[in-house]
């Protein structure tokens, strides 16, 4: 294949590798253990593997994204438009959290 992937490709792959998914719990508890390792290639300060294992995390997600007939970007797109019409609090680390009305 050429070009570049889309969510539409990567799950028809995934389909055709791996067989349908019977519980989408699956896919969720796959990518916990892909974040694991994302989170040992931070720890290791591995920048080649950090995006290698954020891709697989995301490879999990599209495929859960295809299987709910939702687009990924779209979903994104929707969920920022809401993150930025929120008021937030930074806890000091990079993160925050929206202030509940």
């Amino acid at each position: 294949m050429t070009g570049q992937e889309t969510q539409k490709t990567i799950a028809d792959w995934a389909e055709e590798t791996f067989g349908p998914v019977a519980d989408q719990s699956i896919l969720v508890a796959r990518a916990a253990e892909e974040l694991a390792e994302l989170l040992e290639a931070i720890e290791a300060g591995d920048t080649p593997e950090i995006g290698r294992e954020t891709a697989d995390v995301a490879i999990l997600l599209y495929r859960l994204m295809e299987l709910n007939g939702l687009d990924l970007g779209t979903e994104i797109d929707a969920k920022m438009a809401v993150n930025r019409s929120r008021q937030w609090r930074a806890k000091g680390d990079g993160t925050g959290g929206h202030v509940k009305s």
